[in-house]
């Protein structure tokens, strides 16, 4: 079974985050920013990943500490269940459309982490959540994964269908890259390792 638990303790947040990559979609998330739950529900959703996150975090600060908490434990959580990388497609891409928005979502499970978010929010929340986060909480998943990761909106204006999509997008183009492939020998990489 490809799965992890991930507990992150600070003085600022203490988070766990149950992860099983080959599951059916099913989520429960309990984070305290109804905007970032609503996100992760789509990303286990539309990934076919089992995702249960618990956080409590320093709301009354801002929603910083958390969503970044959360991200690091996912990516994470992400890194362990993948284990050595062994038989997976490594790459992944989706196109998503969604009412007036096209997002492009395409990720490499290579081990060398990265992030470059080509998005533009016009409004500087989204409920409970800032926009400015969205990138902080990528950034999180992908330096703590070791996934190189790539958005760039083609179309878009309503910032909620931005979010949206991409969270969407990325739950897609994951499945996708950790998927299993059997005409891949040890891991997809001419050097022997991920």
């Amino acid at each position: 079974m490809r799965k992890a638990t991930v507990q992150r303790k600070t003085n600022e947040t203490d988070i766990t985050v149950d992860l099983e990559l080959d599951g059916r979609g099913d989520s429960n998330i309990q984070t305290g920013i109804g905007f970032l739950d609503h996100m992760l529900t789509l990303f286990a959703r539309h990934g076919f990943f089992d995702l249960h996150v618990w956080a409590k975090g320093d709301l009354d600060v801002d929603c910083h500490h958390t969503v970044e908490d959360v991200g690091i434990a996912i990516g994470q959580a992400l890194r362990e269940a993948l284990g050595g990388k062994e038989g997976i497609r490594r790459y992944g891409t989706m196109t998503l459309p969604m009412d007036e928005t096209l997002m492009l979502c395409a990720l490499d499970l290579s081990g060398r982490p990265y992030l470059n978010m080509d998005v533009t929010f016009t409004v500087p929340r989204l409920g409970a959540l800032d926009t400015e986060m969205v990138e902080e909480f990528f950034y999180a998943v992908a330096v703590n994964a070791g996934m190189n990761l790539h958005f760039k909106q083609m179309a878009g204006t309503n910032n909620h269908h931005l979010a949206e999509s991409m969270f969407k997008a990325f739950g897609q183009a994951l499945d996708q890259a950790v998927g299993m492939d059997e005409r891949i020998q040890g891991v997809r990489s001419s050097k022997g390792t991920l």
